[in-house]
């Protein structure tokens, strides 16, 4: 479970103002805490398919936004990639 202080951070750092939830590489990188977590528990909770279920839809919304990041604009693709540390 992500904090409510985890995510003010997030979105500072990515979103540039505690109030700019609404960007693509804010949501991404609240995606990407979120899914680190699930990913942990289901790890420890291997019959655990409701979890599952939830973070291959998280997996999944965060590759569309990346797909629509990627699209528009290249530059804060690339930046959001490294900065979290996804693909290659």
């Amino acid at each position: 479970m992500v904090s409510v202080q985890e995510k003010k951070e997030l979105v500072e750092k990515f979103g540039g103002d505690t109030k700019n939830t609404g960007k693509p590489e804010v949501q991404i990188a609240i995606l990407t805490s979120r899914i680190k977590d699930l990913t942990a528990h289901v790890g420890i909770h291997k019959k655990d398919n409701h979890t599952r279920r939830g973070l291959i839809a998280l997996v999944s919304k965060r590759r569309k936004l990346l797909s629509y990041l990627q699209n528009r604009h290249i530059e804060r693709y690339r930046v959001i990639i490294a900065e979290l540390g996804l693909r290659k």
